[in-house]
């Protein structure tokens, strides 16, 4: 162990000793082994593995054991001045000893962290043993699940479980853990039925953002089990994302830095409009000029231009589609194992670049990451829209709307299964997939083009006309042309059937 001396508030660690204001403190073996090599560390990160070693020498522990001694140190050492935590939890990394005077800090507090959630263990009400091991699988698996998301971090299985049995809640997993959510919830057994509840509860002022209870019979523990853990992951995803959109407009509205730029562009480009396109392409380019190689910018720069050209907005320059490209490959290569990172370049490879065998292999690569991810599962029905099987878009567009019919991107989903039924013949099914395609996002281009189509296709000469005239409204100068010219070619019919009921709804031809 260290000698080295540190002073911090009111504490001094020297030689194996901790005061705090002059006056000893009682500090475990294995505490006192981490808080020094936080200590000598002098405000930077140390690695778990690296606190597992100083603490358990040549021992194997899980890494659940080094949660609960970081927590006994928090509450032994109390607040910081700033009321935050003397040991910061670094995400994905470790932990390091919130120095007021270090640079390493500084420079700590001024990068923003993915936000983290940890999955407390459920509480098992009324105490049945089978039911104990069931509640357990459960979370555990949830963990599992959410694990694939990389738009945020998920605390490892080992750490959360050590907070099982424990008193505090969610409000104190969220300080010994130093997450911004937690997943807490239940499970009770009556006769041979299954109740399962579940909330995320957000850190600080223990909002609660999202709930939900399922119901199921106690004889299909397994397939209940899955079924909760597939609606768990796929409905919190969102709430986490909208969450952190919120807080970055509060607290870092004029950030430059990566993960903020990306949050402040995204409710532009989810607005479907023309503007707000071009003001997400604004944004994006200002975070591209300082960190060029970001991953998650490039794609999402890339998702910016691939959309404009598809919608047949009027361009931004005329390497758009050169530059649409660039963008998509270079955040393959920096993020591509990230899946809601790698659906939005193979958009731009389907939709811009035209490559389609390449844009559908990355699809599917997605799609196996995560099959929970509502970007990753409606792209992939886009996908096989476009250039694959017709009758596994419309099944993936309705598991889509299944899992979370009120999440952000809901409004593709049943413009896409609103195109299928375009092509299956369906006009009626198609009009009631763009209807609420349209009350999910009344800015949404292609949920017009099939309104108007459909109509036009079942003779509502009226109602086909009033869509074209909503669609200029919102869209000015859109013509045949112009939609023609931003939508894959693979097969030219799938877009035909389409465009045949826009000539007769009365749309411009435009263009050759």
């Amino acid at each position: 162990m260290s000698g080295s001396r540190l002073a911090f508030g009111p504490f001094v660690l020297d030689a194996g000793r901790l005061t705090r204001n002059g006056e000893a403190v009682a500090v475990g073996q294995r505490g006192l082994a981490l808080l020094q090599a936080l200590a000598d560390a002098r405000g930077a990160t140390v690695t778990k593995a690296d606190l597992l070693e100083r603490a358990w020498p040549d021992v194997f522990v899980e890494e659940g054991n080094l949660a609960v001694q970081v927590a006994a140190l928090r509450k032994l050492l109390g607040p910081a001045p700033d009321g935050g935590q003397w040991i910061a939890t670094v995400a994905r990394r470790g932990y390091r000893l919130a120095l007021l005077d270090s640079p390493a800090l500084a420079a700590a507090e001024n990068t923003p962290e993915r936000p983290a959630v940890a999955v407390l263990p459920f509480a098992n009400i009324g105490g049945d043993v089978e039911q104990a091991y069931f509640a357990d699988g459960v979370a555990a698996d949830i963990i599992t699940a959410l694990s694939r998301f990389h738009s945020f971090v998920v605390v490892a299985r080992g750490s959360s479980f050590a907070f099982k049995g424990g008193d505090g809640g969610a409000l104190q997993a969220t300080r010994d853990l130093d997450v911004r959510y937690v997943l807490e919830g239940s499970v009770r057994r009556a006769g041979d039925r299954l109740r399962i509840s579940a909330q995320l509860v957000e850190s600080g002022n223990g909002a609660r953002l999202w709930a939900a209870t399922y119901d199921g019979a106690a004889g299909e523990l397994f397939d209940f089990q899955d079924r909760i853990t597939e609606g768990v992951a796929t409905a919190i995803g969102p709430h986490i994302q909208r969450a952190e959109i919120e807080r970055s407009r509060r607290e870092r509205p004029d950030s430059i830095a990566a993960y903020d730029v990306y949050l402040r562009a995204l409710p532009k480009i989810l607005a479907e409009t023309e503007a707000e396109n071009a003001e997400a392409h604004r944004i994006l380019l200002e975070g591209l000029a300082v960190d060029a190689n970001d991953g998650l910018l490039n794609a999402h720069a890339a998702w910016v231009l691939e959309h404009r050209i598809t919608m047949g907005w009027p361009p931004f320059a005329a390497d758009d589609r050169e530059r649409c490209f660039t963008y998509a490959r270079r955040a393959l290569e920096r993020a591509g194992r990230d899946p809601a990172v790698a659906v939005h370049c193979a958009m731009a490879l389907i939709q811009v670049a035209r490559e389609y065998e390449w844009g559908m292999a990355v699809l599917d690569g997605a799609l196996e990451a995560n099959p929970n991810n509502l970007t990753v599962v409606t792209a992939c029905g886009i996908g096989h829209l476009h250039c694959g099987s017709v009758e596994s878009a419309l099944a993936l567009f309705h598991r889509a709307q299944r899992l979370s019919p009120r999440d952000a991107l809901a409004h593709i989903a049943f413009s896409g299964a609103a195109h299928v039924h375009m092509l299956l013949g369906d006009f009626d099914a198609a009009l009631d997939s763009a209807a609420r395609a349209l009350a999910a996002n009344p800015n949404f281009d292609p949920a017009y083009w099939i309104l108007a189509a459909a109509n036009a296709r079942l003779g509502r000469m009226e109602a086909a006309a009033h869509a074209v005239a909503a669609l200029h409204r919102i869209a000015p100068g859109t013509t045949i042309a112009r939609i023609r010219a931003g939508q894959p070619a693979r097969y030219p019919e799938r877009l035909g059937t389409v465009l045949d009921g826009l000539r007769i709804a009365g749309l411009d031809l435009g263009g050759p």
